[in-house]
């Protein structure tokens, strides 16, 4: 029973990709210079967290809605 459909799979992605750019904000912003600055890789580590959160469940939903 294959419950991953290609709109739960691309949820799964878009979550990955957005904990991968979370992680690398959090060095990048411990390193104490970031190479896009402070300010940016803030922003980016403040939107990726949510959005990571949000794809993930996003993606548990669809392959739920899925299940025969």
């Amino acid at each position: 029973m294959n419950t991953v459909t290609p709109k739960s799979g691309l949820f799964l992605a878009c979550s990955c990709i957005t904990a991968i750019a979370a992680v690398g904000s959090i060095f990048e912003l411990s390193s104490g210079q970031p190479d896009l600055g402070t300010q940016t890789t803030a922003i980016i580590l403040g939107l990726s967290i949510p959005l990571t959160g949000l794809f993930f469940v996003a993606a548990v939903r669809d392959a739920k809605a899925n299940i025969k």
